[in-house]
Order: structure tokens, then sequence, then C-alpha cells
């Protein structure tokens, strides 16, 4: 019961962040704190939540990068392998953080961040890139601190941190969304390691979050076969509501926890 219960949700969130663009984490981190609800051997905290999360991308960021290398091939090598070096140094720390940061007060900042992704999501305007001019060494630095600073808070929330990338990229060196993406995809795949190892490193993480982590992440590539096929045949407003619903869906569950631990419930 419980693999089959792991192997489902590690499809159905491979699915819907291949479909909908969305990282993991704010699926996995509400569901894994109510799993005691469904699998009484499987209570875990948020810590723990945000532990499976990031070890669960590790496995997606691999398989994604491999197809922008090797058949999309519209991988910047040179600005992912400093992004990459941010990213893991910053989520170095990541391990740290949880040790001093309160179960409540880790669950509310998720559920801010969980907010602000929705309003911008609602509310989102494009914005087209600076036209940024900088020597090469310029934009590596500039590439380390960005991975660095990401690399601390988002994976310290579980959270893939596309949504801190992308305004940050675009602003500060001028790239587009089409060579953001795969950088992104990079930087967690270099970021998740980092902090799956930071988690161990610090205790963080028990043989449960690593063994529902590495299901999880297993399965989820088959999610990601499905969603990718699935992408084209959803129409456009259906796609939009179906988006909707999950971000709510995260949030009220998270909300619901927030409040109980800081007893307003």
């Amino acid at each position: 019961m419980e693999f089959v219960c792991l192997a489902l949700l590690g499809i159905l969130t491979g699915s819907i962040s291949a479909l909908f663009g969305i990282g993991g984490g704010m699926i996995i981190v509400p569901f894994m704190l109510y799993l005691h609800h469904l699998l009484p051997d499987f209570n875990f905290s948020t810590h723990e939540a945000v532990g499976i999360s990031v070890m669960q991308m590790i496995f997606s960021s691999v398989f994604g990068t491999a197809i922008n290398i090797f058949q999309k091939k519209n991988l910047c090598l040179d600005s992912a392998i400093f992004l990459g070096i941010g990213g893991f140094i910053g989520a170095a720390f990541s391990g740290i953080v949880l040790m001093y940061i309160a179960e409540k007060h880790l669950a509310l900042t998720f559920l801010c961040v969980s907010l602000f992704t929705f309003y911008k999501f609602i509310f989102s305007v494009k914005k087209k890139p600076n036209n940024v001019v900088l020597t090469k060494w310029q934009q590596r630095g500039i590439l380390i601190v960005i991975g660095t600073l990401t690399g601390v808070f988002a994976i310290s929330l579980g959270i893939g941190g596309g949504v801190m990338l992308v305004p940050l990229l675009m602003h500060y060196l001028g790239f587009d969304t089409k060579k953001i993406v795969p950088l992104s995809l990079f930087f967690i795949m270099c970021a998740a390691l980092s902090g799956t190892l930071s988690f161990i490193r610090h205790d963080v993480v028990t043989k449960d979050v690593l063994y529902v982590g590495f299901l999880l992440g297993s399965f989820s590539l088959i999610g990601v076969v499905i969603g990718t096929r699935l992408i084209d045949n959803i129409k456009a407003h259906i796609h939009h509501g179906i988006l909707v619903v999950i971000y709510l869906a995260s949030i009220l569950a998270t909300l619901n926890k927030v409040l109980g631990y800081y007893g307003i419930i």
C-alpha cells in the first residue's frame, strides 16, 4: 500500500510539473504534511517534507537537463556552470538554516512564497528582459551570487527556485525566459544535490525521508514523460483553470497547517 501510494504520487507530481511548469515542492510539501492520515507510519514534519521535496527534485532535474543538453540543445553551458556553482554553494547552507528555523515559521514562510507565486501567476505582466552589457567575468560573478542566494532560500523551503531566478536573471543579466528555463533546471540539479547532502550532514532527514524521496523522484520521471505527451492535448483555458485549482489546494492545505501550528485553530 505504501509503495503504491508513493509511486502514484510521484507519477502525479512529475505529470503536473511537466504539464504546468511548477516545481514538485508546491505539491509534495503540503501532501507530506497530511500523508499520515493515509499512511500512519509516515508522519513527517515540515523540515522532513522539505527534505523529501528537495531529494525528488534531483531526479526530475537531471532528467530534464539531459534532455536539454542532448535532445533540445538549448542549454548555455557556460552560464549554467556558474549558476550551478552558486546554487551548490548556497544550498550547502540549507541544512543549517533548517536547524535554526522552527517548524511553524518554516511552514509560514512556505505559505508566503506560495501566495506570492500564485499572485504572480494570476496578475503577471510579461516583461521584456533588460538590455545589460557586461564582461564575461562580470556575468559569471553575478550568476554565482544569484545562484548562491537563491540556493539558500529556495532549497530551505523545498522549492526549485524558478520563481526567484526568472526576475533576477532578467533584470541583472538581461536573459530571456527561453534561456532561463533550461538554466533553472540545471541550477535545481546542482542545488538539490547539495541541499540533500546538507540535510543528511545536519540530520534533517531520516532513512524514511530518503526512502520516500527516492521513490517519489524515481516515479516522477514516468510522470514527466506522461505530462509532456498530454500538454499538447489540453486547451489553454482548461490548463489555466486546473493550475488555479492546484495552487489554491496547496495554499489552503498549508494555511490549515500554519493555523494549527500557531494555535489559531
